[in-house]
């Protein structure tokens, strides 16, 4: 089957008719996302995006002038998804009442919950990273990385109060994230074998790594192999 069929069958494109501005615009960006997903970014071209959207590609550059603006538009989409606002709001509540276990297992659990039903956000990371693209730089300065410092001043705040002993707080964080985005990366790549590694559903699995994360960081005795050294 070929890229063009899949979308309009996942899509249900329809391309004769008029469509609205705004409706046109959403089409042209979720094809995009579609083929940027399966072929990544040099093996996509504005004509075969505008091919499979139904359009000629003169219209795309008139709903997005630039390749930087249509990728603005992707970063966006995925950022304003309802997994990624209800993740916002759980930690910022969260953090307000200094409820440590609530930060990092509502983390951990929206973003299980968003890589599993959205099956083009890990793709499209991967091959921006790899290939070296634009992109990979604006989601991870605009939004991976504004959520790691947002821990990471959560973690700083709580070993200043003496509830957590004392750790470099980026350290912590990355150490955090890469359980969760190994977890995500495993069920999404790998099928039923990677689903069997670890038979748990997300809330699960959230719970056991900010169990694992929380007793790490809580332990205010742990010495680390620096300090045993001396």
């Amino acid at each position: 089957m070929t890229p063009k069929k899949i979308i309009e069958e996942k899509l249900e494109l329809k391309v004769s008719g008029r469509m609205a501005a705004e409706d046109r615009r959403q089409q042209i960006l979720d094809v995009a996302v579609q083929l940027f997903s399966q072929k990544g970014f040099r093996g996509t071209t504005t004509k075969e995006i505008a091919l499979a959207a139904g359009v000629n590609e003169a219209i795309i550059f008139r709903h997005f002038a630039t390749k930087s603006e249509l990728y603005s538009a992707i970063m966006d989409q995925k950022a304003s998804s309802a997994n990624v606002q209800a993740l916002q709001r759980a930690i910022g509540e969260a953090m307000e009442r200094g409820d440590d276990r609530q930060v990092f297992e509502s983390f951990a659990f929206h973003i299980l919950e968003f890589h599993q039903h959205d099956d083009t956000a890990m793709r499209i990371l991967l091959y921006s990273a790899l290939e070296g693209h634009e992109l990979a730089e604006m989601i991870f300065s605009n939004h991976i990385l504004k959520f790691h410092k947002r821990l990471a001043e959560y973690i700083k705040q709580r070993v200043a109060e003496g509830a957590f002993r004392q750790i470099d707080p980026m350290i912590a964080v990355r150490g955090f994230v890469g359980m969760v985005m190994n977890q995500a990366m495993v069920k999404k790549f790998f099928g039923r074998a990677g689903r069997d590694v670890l038979n748990l559903n997300n809330k699960q699995t959230a719970e056991a790594l900010a169990d694992l994360f929380l007793a790490s960081l809580t332990n205010l005795k742990y010495e680390t192999a620096r300090h045993r050294r001396k």
